[in-house]
């Protein structure tokens, strides 16, 4: 099959349109003897002679006459296909489902907000929020996620990030835990009993490595995959919750922050770094650009 150079097809539209090779030329940009050169070329491409002359000027051919429609949509078509697509997006037809990937503490903080944001904005865009069992890249790789939220550690290197909110751990128990009842030291925090997080149902984290180094040990009487499963068992015995700080936090509507009291660890832990991730096929699409925007957005005002 013969190439064909499609840098023609705007040079054709402009000649049909404009019925003139000066007037085409203009259009394009170009001088009239480049244009008259294009016009030979679209002849032998065609295999027409497209325009002709009819006294001082040009006239089409019935070939050309019945191509300058289907022409200019082709054109038209191509500049959309290769122009960007940021400002074409209209939110109020937007007709998509998405789907975040994110654990329950942030789904239990965050969903709300974030469906009211997404709704008034795009009222056909659905949000599926799924489970996140294990750190894995590959439903963003299969498309299967569009947006993961967590914190970063061993993730695939092609994958984009952006940081949503920094948290810190703080202690949870029960309104009237005994803990409270006076200054809340290195060693009474050790000598209670404690529940912990931890998705692959491990008994060690950083803040019994920050109690080591004091010469301590705390007592792990219970490890559950989720945060808002360590704070119903908090408050519903005598045990210390180790939770993120918005865990705790009632004015966006945390529900399972009832009940319970919050207070500063005794030792020093990191940071929590909490990001969206999307796989980098998502970069340029308008509307998973809108979603990433948004999901940032409610973050930081909530």
């Amino acid at each position: 099959m013969d190439p064909i150079d499609l840098n023609l097809l705007p040079a054709l539209d402009a000649l049909l349109t404009e019925g003139s090779v000066t007037g085409a030329a203009r259009r394009l940009g170009l001088s009239s003897s480049a244009m008259s050169r294009t016009l030979a070329r679209l002849r032998a491409a065609t295999g027409d002679p497209l325009l002709v002359r009819a006294g001082r000027g040009l006239v089409p051919t019935p070939h050309a006459a019945a191509l300058r429609a289907r022409v200019h949509e082709l054109a038209r078509e191509a500049r959309d296909v290769l122009s960007p697509q940021h400002d074409r997006l209209d939110l109020a037809m937007l007709d998509r489902t998405f789907v975040i990937r994110a654990n329950e503490g942030f789904i239990g903080l965050f969903s709300a907000p974030l469906v009211d944001a997404v709704t008034k904005a795009a009222p056909r865009v659905r949000l599926c929020f799924a489970p996140k069992p294990a750190k894995d890249a590959g439903p963003l790789r299969e498309g299967t996620v569009d947006l993961e939220i967590g914190v970063l550690g061993a993730f695939a290197p092609e994958v984009r990030t952006q940081l949503l909110f920094r948290d810190t751990f703080i202690g949870a128990v029960r309104d009237g835990h005994a803990l409270l009842s006076g200054s809340i030291t290195p060693e009474r925090y050790a000598a209670s009993g404690h529940v912990v997080v931890s998705r692959k149902g491990h008994f060690r984290g950083p803040v019994d490595e920050a109690l080591q180094t004091l010469g301590l040990q705390r007592e792990i009487v219970a490890v559950v995959p989720g945060f808002p499963d360590a704070l119903q068992i908090a408050r519903r015995s005598d045990l210390v919750a180790l939770v993120p700080r918005s865990c705790l936090r009632t004015d966006i509507g945390a529900s399972f922050s009832v009940g319970l009291i919050g207070f500063e660890l005794p030792v020093a832990t990191p940071a929590i770094a909490v990001s969206a991730m999307w796989h980098p096929r998502m970069d340029a699409d308008p509307a998973h650009r809108w979603l990433r925007d948004t999901v940032i957005a409610t973050c930081r005002l909530a």
